[in-house]
């Protein structure tokens, strides 16, 4: 039977850049499909969050750009925790899935992977 699970990711940019922030959101986003074997009518939604200052461009424009146009995606942004890591993009994506809590694989990539040891 399936359920909704979570799956987490994070990636850092580097500028506050347009081009940079829809190819770092791509890159996360094909690993976090590529990782968990998904199927992207599986996703029933995805969550994208920035740190405060990332702001030239919504990272779910991203998915867009990759073909998830049926998919519900939503932005906000990060809270501004004094000593968090900057320049940092976040998805939560929630899928249908058969696989056991311990079976998901979550990505951090480049800073991002100080967030999970």
């Amino acid at each position: 039977m399936s359920t909704v699970r979570g799956i987490r990711g994070a990636i850092t940019v580097t500028h506050n850049d347009k081009a940079e922030i829809l190819a770092a959101t791509k890159e996360l986003l094909q690993k976090m499909v590529a990782d968990n074997a998904l199927v992207i009518d599986a996703i029933a939604t995805a969550v994208f969050t920035a740190t405060p200052g990332l702001n030239a461009e919504f990272p779910a424009v991203a998915a867009r750009e990759i073909g998830w146009n049926d998919t519900p995606l939503l932005c906000t942004q990060e809270i501004a925790v004094p000593g968090g890591l900057p320049n940092c993009i976040r998805i939560l994506l929630l899928v249908n899935t058969d696989k056991k809590p311990q079976e998901i694989k979550h990505v951090y990539l480049r800073e991002a992977v100080n967030l999970r040891r």
